[in-house]
C-alpha cells in the first residue's frame, strides 16, 4: 500500500464513524494495521492534521478521550451535537468507542 493509499484508506475508515461514537488514533492505526502494514497512532495524526478536514475529524480523539489538541472547543460542540457521551475533558471512551470489526458496516 502507498502512502497516499494510506491516507485514503485512514479518511475512509473515519467517514464510517458513526455519529455519537469515535476512535481513537491507534484503533484506527490497528483496524487498518492488516491491510496496510503500518500500526503507527502517530502517523494517524499526522494523516488526520493535514487532510482531516473533509471527514468527520472531531470523532477521533487519544486513547484516553483527550480531544484534538487546538480544536478542544469545536470539537467539544460538534460531539455534543452528534450525542456523543462526554465527560470533563474529552470523551467517555467506554461508552463511545466504536470498533469496526466489532460493528457492522453501514
Amino acid at each position: 500500500m502507498t502512502p497516499q493509499e494510506y491516507v485514503e484508506e485512514v479518511l475512509a475508515l473515519v467517514e464510517r464513524i458513526p455519529p455519537g461514537r469515535v476512535m481513537s488514533y491507534g484503533a484506527i492505526a490497528d483496524a487498518l494495521s492488516e491491510l496496510s502494514g503500518r500500526t503507527s497512532a502517530r502517523l494517524v495524526g499526522t494523516i488526520m492534521a493535514r487532510h482531516g478536514g473533509g471527514v468527520p475529524w472531531h470523532r477521533v480523539v487519544s486513547s484516553s478521550g483527550r480531544l484534538p489538541p487546538g480544536h478542544e472547543e469545536r470539537a467539544r460542540a460538534l460531539l455534543r451535537a452528534d450525542g456523543c457521551p462526554l465527560r470533563g475533558d474529552g470523551v467517555d471512551m467506554k461508552a463511545a468507542a466504536w470498533y469496526p470489526r466489532l460493528d457492522p458496516q453501514p
